[in-house]
């Protein structure tokens, strides 16, 4: 409830344009389906991945990916970092 002098109120309409909205959720940058040979060695490459976010960057996105809780102790699984690619 407003108390006070009412010939000091005033009213003015504004408009916001909103430039950008989190509407894209982002998603891998190609299908990937992963196969990996009996033979395979330990700390051999089995698939590389890289995410896209189809809304605007502000300073460039950023990706972290990780193992399911329940596979991170999991010796025979890890994911790497590629720098610079």
């Amino acid at each position: 409830l407003f108390v006070g002098n009412h010939s000091q109120v005033s009213r003015v309409p504004v408009a916001i344009k909103v430039l950008d909205v989190n509407d894209n959720a982002p998603e891998f940058a190609s299908e990937h389906e992963a196969f990996l040979c009996e033979n395979g060695k330990p700390g051999q490459v089995i698939q590389i991945v890289s995410a896209i976010d189809k809304d605007d960057p502000k300073n460039g996105h950023y990706f972290l990916y990780s193992l399911l809780p329940e596979m991170v102790n999991n010796p025979n699984f890890t994911i790497k970092k590629n720098e610079g690619k």
